[in-house]
């Protein structure tokens, strides 16, 4: 039998760690928010849409009000395009009372660089002008590029640069955790 791989993902949150961070961000938006009534929830494609859809779940189960969610794809707004194979479109799907003058929360699994959320931001902008723009995230996992920030944070997750950070969720995975794993080194001489 091989021993295991040191490149292997471990997972640092499991299942109940992500539902509890959920309920814990639901009851700050809530607090935050004055009670949601204005909060439209954009996830951002993929695991930011059902972390979104879970988001308004539990926050109609707080207030005893539907949150309108819906999704907002960034492809066409990313500023690495050029630099990698073509990417499928998502969809967005904007809630029917629209953004105008709302408080849009977009929803994402990581935060890293930024970037992703400097794409929301243009993304938006072309669909509408919320009163305010705020960020939900699951893991924020630092080495920000941009200045930017999430307003709701389920687990900071300082890692370094070797290091991946992969969620998993049951909808898209068939499970709900989150893995640190450390990226594979090139074989001496292969650099």
């Amino acid at each position: 039998m091989d021993a295991p791989s040191s490149n292997a993902a471990r997972p640092v949150l499991e299942g109940p760690d992500i539902t509890r961070m959920l309920t814990r961000i639901a009851h700050e938006i809530v607090e935050r928010a004055k009670g949601a009534g204005d909060v439209v929830l954009l996830g951002i494609p993929t695991r930011g849409v059902f972390l979104a859809r879970r988001l308004a779940a539990k926050l109609e189960e707080i207030t005893g009000r539907p949150v309108p969610v819906g999704s907002l794809d960034i492809t066409m707004y990313r500023d690495d395009l050029r630099l990698g194979p073509a990417r499928a479109l998502a969809r967005t799907e904007i809630p029917g009372d629209g953004i105008e003058g709302r408080v849009v929360l977009l929803v994402d699994d990581v935060l890293f660089s930024g970037r992703t959320i400097r794409a929301a931001l243009d993304a938006l902008n072309d669909i509408g002008r919320p009163r305010a723009v705020q960020l939900a995230v699951l893991v924020d996992r630092g080495h920000r590029e941009l200045p930017i920030r999430a307003d709701y944070v389920g687990k900071n997750l300082p890692t370094s640069l070797r290091e991946t950070v992969k969620v998993q969720l049951t909808e898209e995975d068939g499970r709900d955790a989150v893995l640190l794993g450390v990226k594979p080194t090139a074989p001496a001489g292969e650099q």
